[in-house]
């Protein structure tokens, strides 16, 4: 699945990108924070932002790509508008959150760690979200769902269709 990345749509976050980066060029280390910064402005890390960080750092595109695949906090793939997140601590795996997040993934047609190709929706898995008394549980946007079954997984996502 390829998601374009729009450089006229997103001209101002770059120029303004583009200053943070000359800023940070002359300082020890600046590639963490700007992968970060990067992130943060855009979501993700498109290929057209990386390349843009290699040539104003002056830093290997193979080097970049190192650091941002080392950890996982960076994404390749843009998030989608609606965020669901399904906790597979053990509570919620116990009570069923495995075949959650399989009708979800069925539902939307995408795996977990994908986006839609309509970028409304974007699936991941958390290890514990730290509701356990009302396990399984899952987040849409920040909002929590308690005690879900499968049979309310469509009711959920038709909230924000």
């Amino acid at each position: 699945m390829e998601f374009g990345f729009d450089m006229n749509k997103n001209a101002k976050a770059i120029q303004e990108f583009k200053s943070f980066l000359d800023q940070k060029k002359k300082a020890p280390g600046p590639l963490m924070p700007a992968l970060q910064h990067a992130q943060d402005v855009f979501g993700y890390l498109p290929k057209e932002i990386l390349q843009l960080i290699s040539k104003r750092l002056q830093i290997p595109l193979a080097e970049i790509y190192g650091v941002a695949t080392f950890y996982s906090q960076f994404t390749f793939i843009p998030k989608g508008e609606n965020k669901i997140s399904v906790c597979l601590g053990t509570a919620c795996y116990v009570k069923g959150a495995e075949s959650i997040l399989e009708e979800i993934e069925n539902q939307l047609g995408i795996k977990s760690g994908q986006t839609t190709p309509d970028q409304r929706f974007s699936i991941s898995s958390a290890r514990c979200v730290g509701d356990c008394s009302i396990a399984p549980v899952i987040l849409v946007n920040e909002e929590v769902y308690a005690k879900v079954k499968k049979d309310d997984i469509k009711t959920i996502l038709g909230k924000f269709m």
